[in-house]
């Protein structure tokens, strides 16, 4: 079953009280390496979702470009990595994958766990290698053992995954475009649903056009035998939103809690007044159906007089929600590329009512 977030949803937002961020200072701009720009992070997570402890340590993963003066480029030299979070502070240990020369140009969002010893990553394989600064999109799968200080180490070849299409999707795989108005296949988001045990990969999808370019969905993938294989999309905005990012699953509480990210240029049109936010719909079974949170399905938004100063927000099961700041003055006039505070939000526990109650901002 695929849920459709519509615009009668969108809509009931400018009747709301909306939980918005606070305002970050200045000073909390502060980049685990200063020559680099930060942007989307994930934990590193045990197989139930739950931030996994390795060796006494705790590992995200982020994406990372050199700060040459020009933040929108940054897409196109991305690498992912490795995070340590030690003592409310984000220690940058280096790049988590060598250069394995692969089809790939670049490498965008995923998700990673570390089960039985073991690392697993899902990532995007962005562009391609032989004609770089390409939206081409493709999803990979990679392995790593785990040494004596819980380091990733000796990282498998990437196998690409979910090659082969159905009639729900549309392909990534156009050279041309620009941020915000190309197709979705990409960051993939790990999921093992508590009722059976099956794993799924959850992701950022289009499904075929129709009459609109907004086409945005969360896509879906269970792991069958040993291969992922793909299912129909668990939700979609057809008509409304062009990209769903970020796409993944909490389980809490008895409900199935779907979140993406989605900015206010890639609604349509007349629904641009939406803001950039963290969005999310609720649901009793891994594939629904799914009632927005909140009624708008608006989960949080970045201050009223600074709209863009956020990004990108992934939630855990613990309910901590990482992002990045973007900027942190109010005409936006540089970009900071930076982890941003984690928050964490209270969730109601009842499938129609499971809405942010409250948030806490971990400065």
């Amino acid at each position: 079953m695929t849920t459709a977030w519509t615009r009668t949803h969108v809509e009931t937002i400018a009747s709301q009280q909306v939980a918005r961020l606070p305002k970050f200072a200045a000073t909390e701009v502060v980049r685990p390496r200063p020559e680099l720009y930060y942007w989307d992070m994930w934990p590193v997570q045990d197989r139930d979702g739950n931030i996994a402890e390795i060796a006494g340590r705790e590992f995200w993963m982020i994406l990372t470009a050199p700060d040459d003066g020009d933040p929108a480029g940054r897409h196109f030299k991305a690498k992912i990595h490795l995070l340590e979070r030690k003592h409310a502070n984000w220690i940058d240990l280096g790049p988590l994958l060598p250069d394995f020369g692969g089809p790939y140009e670049r490498e965008w969002s995923g998700s990673s766990i570390w089960s039985e010893g073991k690392f697993t990553l899902w990532f995007t394989g962005a562009g391609l290698a032989t004609s770089p600064g390409g939206y081409q999109q493709a999803l990979f799968e990679t392995t790593a053992e785990t040494d004596q200080d819980g380091l990733p180490e000796g990282w498998s070849v990437p196998r690409p995954i979910l090659t082969e299409l159905t009639s729900d999707y549309i392909a990534a795989d156009a050279h041309e475009g620009e941020a915000g108005r190309i197709k979705a296949y990409r960051d993939p988001a790990y999921f093992r649903d508590p009722a059976d045990g099956r794993e799924y990969l959850l992701f950022s999808a289009s499904r075929p056009s129709g009459e609109s370019e907004y086409t945005g969905a969360i896509g879906l993938a269970e792991n069958i035998d040993g291969t992922w294989t793909l299912l129909p999309p668990i939700i979609h905005s057809g008509g409304l939103n062009n990209e769903l990012e970020r796409a993944h699953i909490v389980f809490h509480e008895g409900n199935y809690l779907a979140f993406w990210a989605t900015q206010s240029s890639t609604f349509a049109p007349e629904l641009q007044h939406a803001p950039t936010g963290l969005y999310g719909m609720s649901a009793k079974a891994l594939r629904g159906p799914y009632e927005p949170l909140n009624g708008s399905g608006l989960v949080l938004a970045n201050p009223e007089d600074r709209p863009a100063q956020a990004y990108s927000w992934s939630v855990t099961r613990e309910l901590l929600v990482s992002s990045f700041i973007e900027c942190a003055d109010d005409d936006c006039s540089e970009f900071a590329g930076a982890p941003a505070p984690l928050a964490r939000l209270d969730i109601g526990n009842e499938a129609r009512d499971a809405r942010p109650v409250g948030m806490e901002t971990m400065r």
